[in-house]
């Protein structure tokens, strides 16, 4: 989705008192008036939705916060806080908008986790400092979750050595996610398109990571992009894997809507998709754009 048609489908659901994950439609398909989304949103449990900053970022802070709060979406996610000129701004703007939630925000830097990944355990001690630092920010925005990346595969290491010492920093981080009611979600990505050295990019290591650490304060992030690139079977992995994740990410695979467009991610599964993830508990589920395509 670009940030054309993503503002564009928000203002025709603007006036709703529930948005449903319809308000996202590219497709011709879906409902194009308010009333078509608002009859589609009582049929369908209700998701709670937020938009990665990527989808702003063009827009000045508080002109963003405004639109997303005029359109009626219920939190953002991912701005840099580690900038100080932006957290200051957010941390001035943010308040004006109650209903407006913090959703995410990074934990460890970004995808290469540059000196502060997970898999490299002579970067544990500074993973653990911008783990704190992390915390630190998202309560002053009572922000439930950090998006944590385990970095890229360490040359010479065994995977089953970059898994222990994920599981290692990850379990010495839990007591200070656990003690500020905070949950890490570990990104799964992919390694075909866009991250080719990024260590974890399965959905069954995922779930074998977070099984091992066994805190209910560390948990998956799904996102649905670089899931359906990787291994496609997008139903069954939520399904079996729905205690174990703790956010979403949605966006479709271009080449996917290219190649076939009633295979795609929206057009097969998008409702399926709402009627699972709100059944087993409350998670926040986030648009962002295709990573093909420009914003």
């Amino acid at each position: 989705m670009n940030r054309r048609s993503f503002l564009a489908l928000g203002a025709a659901a603007a006036a709703l008192p529930a948005i449903n994950l319809n308000t996202f439609a590219g497709n011709s398909a879906w409902p194009s008036s308010a009333h078509s989304v608002a009859r589609q949103s009582r049929k369908l449990n209700r998701l709670r939705l937020s938009v990665t900053w990527g989808m702003m970022s063009r827009m000045p802070i508080p002109d963003a916060l405004a639109k997303l709060n005029d359109l009626g979406y219920d939190a953002y996610e991912m701005f840099n806080w580690r900038d100080q000129k932006t957290l200051d701004t957010f941390l001035v703007e943010a308040p004006k908008y109650p209903n407006l939630a913090c959703a995410t925000l990074v934990s460890n830097k970004g995808v290469t986790a540059s000196e502060c990944g997970l898999v490299n355990p002579k970067e544990r001690d500074q993973f653990l400092k911008e783990m704190e630092a992390a915390i630190a920010v998202a309560n002053k925005f009572n922000c439930k979750r950090l998006v944590t990346l385990t970095g890229n595969d360490v040359p010479g290491m065994s995977g089953e050595a970059m898994m222990a010492s994920a599981v290692a920093g990850l379990k010495a981080a839990a007591p200070m996610l656990e003690k500020n009611g905070i949950t890490a979600v570990i990104e799964v990505l992919n390694t075909y398109v866009d991250h080719p050295k990024y260590n974890l990019y399965r959905v069954g290591d995922a779930a074998k990571l977070i099984d091992a650490v066994g805190s209910p304060n560390v948990k998956i992030l799904f996102d649905i992009y670089h899931v359906q690139i990787m291994e496609g079977n997008l139903i069954p992995l939520i399904r079996q894997n729905i205690k174990r994740i703790g956010h979403f990410h949605i966006g479709d695979n271009p080449a996917a809507i290219n190649r076939a467009p009633a295979r795609s991610i929206t057009a097969m599964s998008l409702r399926r998709f709402t009627i699972l993830a709100t059944t087993a508990m409350p998670r926040w589920n986030t648009a962002r754009q295709s990573r093909s395509r420009s914003i």
